[in-house]
């Protein structure tokens, strides 16, 4: 882990997970999910997805897959480009990537965690994190758990 790389701290109803965000190489999408967690945008937030050994997904204000963050100052829903790091790859279980539509450039607050290898969505979708502490509790999630609390930690460690 890069000491240089923020640490979110996700307090979910089945216990504590830590992702490194990788600020360093893929900045557009790494700041945009700080901004939301900074805002709170996340607490309370569901999880809308669950496939099994694939992945979870959550981060819909609307908890159904079709919402993202409405900026307050624009009234629009928040996009940002598509941001694919050849390095960052969906090569196990515990990779953090943006969700989006059909659209590649339509990802805005949703994400999810890999639950094991998915490399057919390398090149497509927006790896931006890995899970660093509490793998298995993001095992554990299932459609309707909780994310109580996310915050950045102060310091960048584990």
């Amino acid at each position: 882990m890069s000491s240089k790389n923020p640490v979110v701290e996700m307090e979910t109803n089945k216990g504590v997970i830590k992702i490194e965000i990788f600020q360093d190489k893929a900045p557009i999408t790494s700041e945009n999910f700080l901004d939301l967690v900074e805002r709170g945008f996340y607490n309370g937030l569901s999880f809308h997805r669950y496939e099994p050994g694939f992945c979870v997904q959550g981060g819909d204000p609307k908890g159904t897959g079709t919402g993202g963050f409405i900026d307050t100052a624009t009234g629009r829903e928040r996009r940002i480009s598509l941001e694919v790091t050849p390095n960052l790859r969906h090569s196990e279980a515990g990779i953090v990537a943006m969700a989006r539509s059909n659209d590649p450039n339509s990802a805005s607050s949703q994400f999810y965690f890999t639950l094991g290898p998915a490399t057919f969505l390398d090149g497509q979708y927006a790896v931006f994190g890995k899970v660093v502490s509490g793998l298995d509790i993001v095992k554990e999630l299932r459609k309707g758990d909780k994310m109580n609390k996310v915050f950045v930690l102060a310091e960048a460690h584990t």
